[in-house]
């Protein structure tokens, strides 16, 4: 009696995994959890370089590192709203060793950066690796033909948060000092769902 019992247990474990159609990722961090559906269809490229550095662990004792307001921009910049994480802080000498991922941009996967898009932080087109940002509010000057990047590529989005939009916020509220957050925000690890 007892073994069926551990057996029915394990089953209604089993079954109340979620099951969805696109990954899901969990970003745990000291202010609490962010989950974000990756777009593996429509960035293919970025989602599946993000995930190996997931399923590798890179991004274990991680923080985010960069917050960009209204507020501490050049005002004859164009101006974005955005928290920025990764392993670039903690992990320099892994994240330099990194291969540069394909550009995918927003005209070929037609995710914008809207409010809570994933994003992959670059300099020249090519140069993403493990660094990555999460858009507070709309930030069309991301996208393809965007002002925010001098080569008009844009950036690479590759998912939206769909848990915990409030603790990006909180992150992006936090105290920071010529936009690098002070302290760091701890990510403590990010891992499939």
């Amino acid at each position: 009696m007892k073994q069926l019992y551990i057996f029915f247990f394990c089953l209604a474990l089993v079954g109340c995994q979620p099951e969805y159609k696109n990954p899901h990722i969990l970003i745990a961090t000291s202010f609490g959890d962010i989950e974000i559906e990756l777009y593996p269809d429509q960035a293919p490229q970025s989602v599946a370089a993000f995930l190996r550095y997931v399923d590798s662990g890179y991004y274990e004792n991680s923080n985010f590192y960069r917050v960009l307001t209204d507020d501490n921009q050049p005002s004859n910049a164009p101006k974005s709203e955005l928290i920025q994480g990764g392993i670039w802080k903690s992990k320099y000498r892994l994240s330099s060793k990194l291969p540069g991922i394909a550009h995918e941009t927003t005209a070929q996967t037609h995710i914008l950066h809207k409010n809570g898009v994933i994003s992959l932080a670059r300099l020249a087109p090519g140069t993403a690796n493990s660094e990555f940002f999460i858009c507070v509010g709309d930030q069309p000057g991301f996208d393809y033909g965007g002002a925010n990047n001098p080569d008009g590529q844009g950036y690479a989005a590759f998912g939206k948060v769909v848990k915990g939009m409030d603790i990006v916020r909180i992150i992006y509220n936090a105290p920071e000092y010529d936009q690098e957050l002070d302290p760091f925000v701890p990510i403590y690890n990010i891992e499939r769902l």
